[in-house]
């Protein structure tokens, strides 16, 4: 049975999944993101970021990441064309490393995938960065984005920040708390 979409926005997309037994499901669709954990293994440290979130009204520590696709129509795209999107995710890792937190990334491995829910479409793929160094450059930032880089934590400060609500993007938290135990 065919899905329809019966809203779009610029973020999400509305779609009605008709079932075999006359049921009919309904899911919010957002373009996937990706985060990525620069690691400093030998001191134990991760590179978080410092981000203003506006529907926080606050400052977050943040994995650098971001949206895979620009809009919709692209993740659209790239549904039709039968690619694998995992190519796709680990180029724009790479990018936001770059972008978020001034750190050329030549080499990423996919840690996990989170996936939101039944009602919401929204995968993250939270990649560890194994071969990097500090650009020269440093950050290359979008209009609007306030965000500061450059911040290592240990891995028991970052245990803490994930316990004490420090980091409140949750799924990415856990993963990372996930990450920093099987170390």
């Amino acid at each position: 049975m065919n899905e329809e979409i019966y809203a779009k926005g610029k973020l999400f997309e509305l779609v009605q999944l008709p079932q075999a037994d006359g049921r009919v499901f309904e899911v919010a669709r957002r373009a996937p993101g990706v985060r990525v954990i620069i690691a400093d293994k030998a001191n134990k440290k991760v590179l978080l970021t410092k981000e203003f979130r506006k529907e926080l009204n606050a400052w977050d520590y943040r994995l650098p990441g971001g949206k895979v696709f620009n809009t919709l129509d692209e993740y659209e795209a790239h549904r039709a064309s039968g690619e694998d999107i995992l190519n796709a995710a680990k180029a724009k890792a790479k990018g936001e490393a770059a972008e978020e937190a001034g750190v050329v990334v030549e080499a990423v491995e996919l840690i996990t995938k989170s996936t939101l829910g039944a009602t919401v479409e929204w995968d993250l793929y939270i990649f560890e960065a194994t071969s990097w160094h500090e650009s020269a450059d440093g950050q290359a930032l979008e209009t609007g984005e306030n965000i500061e880089a450059d911040q290592w934590f240990g891995y028991e400060e970052i245990e803490k920040m994930v316990l004490d609500g420090s980091m409140q993007e949750e799924r990415i938290a856990l993963a990372l708390l996930r990450w920093i135990k099987g170390q």
